[in-house]
């Protein structure tokens, strides 16, 4: 026998179990929505700017520069000098000499040029002098050193002995690709490639492809015949003066390339 008001019960029960499944999709994306805008919000907050330094007092830090939250280590700050509009990625670790709260002397030890991108993770590591040109590009863990570790001794730990130290000179305009390792002493000339994973040492001279570990030239450019050996890839078409944002990604979705006559 049902009881009074049983039938009524019944009918207000759901049916359909996904009625509960829609409930708890709905807020998992209001949580998900929540965190992420939050995140943001913390991201922007604990970015580090010439206007908005935090706790980081840096010898000088360019207009428009920003150091992107969460920062990696970072000690020695009045010996580090960042040009302006440099983008410093997360994570991305910056030192001026072997440990914090040295006194470095009157010069910068650490330099960055105007323009130069850190990639995320990245560490720039400046015991001695360090200078990275302007308009110089890292991609993601990249590692800059000046110290190398010294094993002179077969009976001590190698870290309880004194590291040696040589200055590092990157030129402007370089491009240093993924995981590649720059060590004490190197000097790279102007608008050299470093390929991804290449562990440079010595001398390179301007406008070289350098890749291997260690890395040597394998591509360098001549006056009179170009790049050699030749590239394999035709070069990129230049974007003509005039275009807009909305014309290129016109022709993007057209599969289109800009004539470099503007015609």
């Amino acid at each position: 026998m049902i009881e009074p008001g049983a039938a009524d019960y019944r009918v207000r029960v759901p049916k359909n179990r996904n009625t509960f499944s829609s409930l708890a999709a709905w807020r998992r994306r209001a949580l998900s929505r929540a965190v992420h805008c939050g995140w943001r919000w913390v991201q922007e907050s604990g970015a580090v700017t010439a206007e908005h330094p935090g706790r980081l007092r840096f010898g000088r830090i360019g207009a428009g520069t920003r150091l992107a939250f969460p920062q990696g280590t970072v000690f020695g700050e009045p010996w580090i000098e960042l040009g302006a509009h440099c983008v410093i990625g997360e994570q991305v670790t910056l030192t001026a000499g072997l440990m914090p709260d040295l006194d470095l002397g009157s010069e910068p030890i650490l330099t960055l040029g105007d323009g130069v991108v850190l990639g995320r993770g990245s560490h720039v590591v400046a015991d001695t002098t360090v200078t990275i040109g302007s308009d110089t590009y890292c991609g993601p863990y990249v590692y800059i050193t000046s110290t190398n570790h010294s094993y002179d001794d077969p009976h001590e730990p190698v870290g309880r002995q004194w590291p040696r130290m040589e200055p590092v000179a990157i030129g402007p305009g370089c491009w240093i690709g993924t995981g590649a390792v720059i060590l004490p002493g190197a000097t790279l000339g102007r608008n050299v490639v470093v390929a991804a994973g290449a562990v440079v040492r010595g001398e390179v001279p301007d406008r070289a492809v350098v890749a291997g570990a260690p890395a040597r030239v394998v591509r360098s450019w001549d006056p009179e015949k170009g790049w050699q050996p030749p590239l394999r890839t035709p070069a990129p078409v230049p974007i003509p003066s005039g275009v807009t944002p909305e014309q290129l990604l016109a022709l993007a979705e057209q599969g289109e390339t800009p004539d470099p006559s503007g015609d």
